[in-house]
């Protein structure tokens, strides 16, 4: 019998530019599960790079960390400091 081998999924290593992390980030949204959007913003973090990110959000490394870790519960706004770092901005539309 074939052995299967298998290899870590790491989606940071597709998101290469801020339209790449924009797209990602609005799909997130698009679902409305915030766990998901939580772990797409630590996903997305980690691409930038989290000593950037922690730098411009003011957060420390290890906050942001618990932050974005799937226990974590981010304040609306360390959300925003978060997209700020990421270089996005959120806009409301109607859902119709």
């Amino acid at each position: 019998m074939r052995k299967v081998v298998t290899h870590e999924w790491d989606a940071t290593k597709f998101l290469k530019t801020d339209e790449d992390i924009a797209g990602f980030i609005d799909a997130a949204i698009e679902e409305g599960d915030p766990d998901l959007l939580q772990h797409a913003l630590g996903i997305a973090a980690k691409a930038k790079g989290m000593m950037k990110v922690s730098k411009e959000t003011g957060l420390s490394r290890g906050a942001l960390y618990r932050a974005l870790d799937k226990d974590g519960n981010p304040t609306l706004a360390s959300f925003f400091k978060i997209l700020k770092a990421l270089d996005l901005k959120m806009t409301i539309k109607p859902a119709n």
